[in-house]
């Protein structure tokens, strides 16, 4: 029996738990090939789904977003330095996103005259040797090593691994020339129990005390949560703090997952930095949280009192960071939580019983209907019938199903979507973890794949501006959706270009030259637009629910239609025209959100 390093590589990520291996082949690769035909041959069942990616770009994303959702591990396989570099943009959102996944990709082979199986025997070979590969994409990884020898294959991949899911987890990557993963081996196992990941961190008791006596003592207290409702766990300790701690209110700040549900009154939306209550506060609790606020457009108060927890309050991958806090805790957001309401309950129930807090519960509670208020009314169509994307995102928060997952990329837009969908359940809100445009149609493909795999089947619907959706690959994605039938409804934000180089000239150059001329004087006008829609159905080989929505009549009329069809098994894309108040640049206007 032929039993190589590259099938024990397989071997390997299938007993740590990794299910599905996105894939783009390559000329270093024949011994992955032959393990895989081997895997699907006789390990019936316990080998990891192949899935073929064609653009890396995309099989990182569906990676990313698969992890993301279940936070368990998956691995992407590519080639050498192109392969490496044809990830691109998805490697800084897996970083940044802290999504635990596997890069493996092969090496240039080093020998040349045959002296082992997998020598040299293409010209690429040759081009493609480069001195240090990893250093293509090191800065990003939690871990980086060289498989060297078949022997000890597995320890490498569990290595490797149990960085990627320890926290602050991201992804990591194994490398290996074709010699080394052609040798044979006598077949082997390791005891996967002793390959777990660092266990999550908790606060010091002096800590808990701090943090639970400042929220009680103060007069308005402020969360503000990042990526903590990456754990669904988080959600409900956070909800429980809101609820115990009454007139504490949550800003969700950098909108990668859901943090806090907007049917408490306690919720004060989704913004990038920007929020008058950060102004306010007089205590305030940074929770996973990589930008709370943007100093230069809003901070906190002289003698606020900031606190922060995270699993990175260092942020060791960004050369400049800091916000002023009092004490900064390496600890885990759910244990910490869960540590601070506990000490909460126990010492602070009479205290929390008094008017001063009944008096602040009612006064949020106002607050909060009068919010909702003002953003059901800027869902709202014009005379012409047309329509931005707060009344486009409240249809779909109509119509779609009460569980479906929602895989945003909406850039300048997102604030307005986020207000109108108006997320409840853990895990159905998934952005974007970093800035690398086009993350969400691989990203949405990953979700649905992971949602189906785990048996929820839920539905998944991705809303993406019109430029972002060109980053995304469609070519690739849609033709991954119709080959391993992966349906989703894809929503496009399309207001005939860029309009986030727009927002970030004008926070700098306000009255500028550039504030006086059209999108295309700008080079940021995709006038002539694409046929969005076209493009996904063609990638789809034709076999796609394909349609543009001008007027709130044909929104009307279509939205439901596609929404039927993707929960026929059918994946559709709408190409949504937007316009508002600023004409042809539409969309409404531009909130920003960073």
């Amino acid at each position: 029996m032929v039993y190589t390093a590259s099938f024990a590589f397989f071997e390997a990520i299938w007993e740590a738990g990794v299910t599905h291996a996105f894939v783009n082949l390559g000329s270093d690769h024949p011994s992955i090939i032959e393990a895989i035909v081997k895997g699907q041959n006789e390990k019936k069942g316990q080998f990891p789904k192949i899935i073929t990616c064609p653009n890396e770009m995309v099989a990182l994303s569906m990676a990313d977003g698969y992890a993301r959702l279940t936070g368990k591990p998956q691995c992407v396989i590519v080639h050498v330095d192109v392969g490496t570099q044809g990830l691109g943009a998805a490697v800084h959102n897996a970083s940044c996103g802290r999504a635990p996944v596997l890069i493996f990709a092969g090496l240039s082979p080093f020998t040349i005259e045959g002296e082992m199986r997998g020598s040299r025997t293409e010209y690429i070979h040759w081009i493609q040797d480069v001195p240090d590969q990893k250093q293509i994409l090191a800065q990003y990884c939690r871990y980086t090593g060289e498989i060297k020898s078949g022997k000890n294959v597995k320890q490498m991949v569990n290595r490797a691994i149990s960085f990627a899911m320890s926290d602050p987890k991201g992804p990591v990557y194994l490398y290996g020339a074709r010699e080394p993963m052609e040798e044979d081996l006598t077949p082997y196992s390791l005891q996967q129990e002793y390959w777990n990941p660092v266990e999550p961190a908790a606060l010091p008791s002096s800590g808990v005390k701090a943090i639970a006596e400042a929220l009680v003592n103060a007069q308005e207290p402020l969360v503000i949560a990042g990526y903590s409702g990456r754990n669904h766990a988080s959600v409900q300790e956070l909800v429980q703090l809101a609820s115990n701690v009454k007139g504490l209110r949550v800003l969700d700040t950098g909108g990668s997952d859901m943090c806090f549900p907007a049917n408490h009154p306690a919720w004060l939306g989704l913004r990038y930095g920007v929020e008058p209550a950060i102004k306010t506060a007089d205590v305030i609790l940074v929770v996973d949280c990589d930008v709370p606020w943007i100093n230069t457009q809003c901070h906190p108060r002289d003698g606020a009192k900031v606190f922060h927890i995270d699993v990175d309050p260092l942020k060791q991958q960004m050369p400049v960071f800091y916000i002023k806090a009092l004490q900064r805790y390496r600890a885990d957001s759910y244990t910490s939580l869960s540590q601070i309401n506990a000490y909460i309950n126990a010492n602070f129930q009479e205290k929390l019983s008094g008017s001063f807090f009944s008096d602040r519960w009612a006064a949020l509670q106002e607050s909060y209907t009068k919010k909702l208020e003002t953003i059901a009314a800027e869902a709202k169509v014009d005379e012409n019938s047309h329509f931005g994307t707060p009344y486009l995102a409240q249809q779909l928060k109509k119509l779609c199903p009460n569980d479906t997952i929602w895989a945003i990329e909406a850039v300048t837009q997102t604030g307005f979507v986020a207000d109108q969908i108006q997320a409840t359940l853990p895990g159905s809100w998934i952005n974007c973890g970093g800035g690398g445009l086009g993350w969400s149609g691989g990203g949405a493909l990953g979700v649905k794949l992971a949602s189906d795999t785990e048996g929820k089947k839920q539905f998944v619907c991705q809303i993406v501006g019109d430029g972002t959706f060109l980053f995304s690959v469609p070519g690739s994605v849609y033709w991954i959706s119709k080959r391993y039938n992966i349906p989703i409804l894809t929503i496009i934000l399309n207001n005939k270009g860029w309009n986030a180089p727009r927002r970030s000239m004008l926070l700098v150059h306000p009255n500028g030259e550039g504030s006086k001329v059209s999108n295309e004087e700008l080079n940021i006008s995709f006038a002539p637009t694409p046929d969005y829609s076209g493009i996904a159905k063609a990638a789809a080989g034709g076999d796609l629910w394909a349609a543009h929505a001008s007027t709130a009549e044909e929104l009307g009329r279509l939205l439901p239609e596609a929404i039927k069809t993707v929960l026929n098994g059918k994946t559709a894309v709408l190409d949504a025209h937007l316009e508002g108040p600023e004409g042809k640049y539409g969309g409404g206007k531009t909130v920003l959100i960073g």
